[in-house]
């Protein structure tokens, strides 16, 4: 009712990031939810909300701070996150050998990303075109191999 959302220009969905030596083990929800498996989350968005209905067993920890939620991890003070698939990629590409993403390609469920923008029907019209150009030109390709891979 407040705005429109563009077509959508990235797949994603929530997977697991952990660190890189311990990545092996959390393929599976049913091997995250396990009792002393510890999985960080920050507090209220669609990262926990998707922990407390799929995960009784583990043990969820709130960090108020998105800032440093990865460092963290990274410090192992937790053993994984689950996020989209898509900042995984990114995280991983800022912890280099540290932190790593846990099949990205294949998340646990299914998410598109979009720009959300004013509902004028001429910007939508607009944005929708750039974005079709941009991802059929090889550009979204481009940036997404400098950020995400």
């Amino acid at each position: 009712k407040t705005g429109f959302f563009s077509a959508p220009y990235l797949r994603d969905g929530k997977t697991p990031i952990a660190l890189c030596a311990e990545a092996y083990r959390f393929q599976t929800l049913e091997a995250i939810d396990r009792p002393g498996v510890r999985v960080i989350v920050n507090p209220g968005g669609g990262n926990e909300r998707f922990d407390r209905a799929r995960l009784h067993a583990a043990e969820i920890i709130v960090y108020p701070d998105n800032l440093t939620i990865f460092d963290e991890l990274a410090r192992g003070r937790a053993d994984l996150m689950i996020t989209d698939a898509s900042e995984a990629r990114f995280q991983q590409k800022l912890h280099p050998g540290v932190l790593c993403a846990v099949h990205p390609d294949r998340p646990f469920d299914f998410a598109e990303k979009a720009y959300w923008m004013a509902p004028d029907p001429a910007l939508k019209a607009f944005v929708d075109q750039w974005l079709h150009l941009t991802i059929e030109g090889g550009g979204f390709d481009r940036l997404a191999a400098r950020w995400l891979h």
